[in-house]
């Protein structure tokens, strides 16, 4: 999933930056509120997490623009400790979560999941397709009930498609989420990845499970 990260303090946004990657998203960094404007109308984000405290335009007047101009991302707020009368304000405006600095990078994780999940209507964290399931707080995967062992980047990209089961994904929208800014991969590599997947995925079953539509994209099987 693809996430934008305004923060101006830049070792912490280093430090974020890190350790969201590790975990298998895409993240595109803004260290003021103007450059945080721009990234955040160009492009599909999946979440914003947006520090309120920011040079040239503050974050509570960037949420109130967007929210104003009908953007509808998941926007995570990020506050100083105690600073109530922020959180109230941010969540009037049009917030869906808020955390306050100092924080833990797990809980972190969590709250954006738990966007994420609302996003795509699912409260449930394990995602389930026919036999395969999906643990999207412990980002494991079954199916069978055996373990498959998947790499961040294939992980991503599975739980793309199963957010999306029974509908045909581009190639494009599938790089758009999975790939951040400044990947220097092309569109071309997102096929090399459902071959990865499928030789996990779908290897001695007998229902394949990732489906090709051609000259569209790619579908997880539907529940039908």
């Amino acid at each position: 999933m693809r996430v934008l990260l305004i923060e101006d303090h830049r070792p912490l946004a280093r430090a974020l930056r890190q350790g969201l990657e590790e975990e298998g998203f895409a993240v595109d960094v803004a260290y003021d509120g103007e450059e945080g404007d721009f990234k955040a109308r160009a492009a599909e984000y999946d979440a914003v997490i947006l520090d309120l405290m920011l040079p040239k335009i503050d974050g509570l007047t960037l949420l109130q623009n967007w929210r104003r101009d009908g953007l509808g991302m998941h926007v995570l707020v990020l506050t100083a400790r105690g600073a109530i009368d922020d959180k109230v304000r941010g969540l009037n405006l049009g917030a869906d979560d808020y955390l306050t600095k100092p924080f833990e990078l797990e809980e972190l994780l969590a709250r954006l999941r738990a966007l994420i999940r609302r996003g795509h209507q699912a409260k449930d964290p394990v995602l389930r397709v026919h036999d395969l399931e999906i643990d999207t707080a412990a980002r494991t995967v079954k199916r069978g009930g055996k373990a498959v062992h998947l790499t961040p980047r294939e992980y991503a990209l599975l739980e793309f498609l199963a957010y999306h089961r029974g509908k045909v994904v581009t190639r494009t929208m599938v790089w758009e989420h999975l790939y951040d800014e400044e990947d220097e991969n092309t569109s071309n590599v997102v096929d090399v990845y459902i071959r990865y997947l499928r030789n996990k995925i779908d290897k001695g079953f007998a229902t394949p499970l990732i489906m090709t539509r051609w000259g569209e994209g790619y579908m997880l099987r539907g529940d039908e």
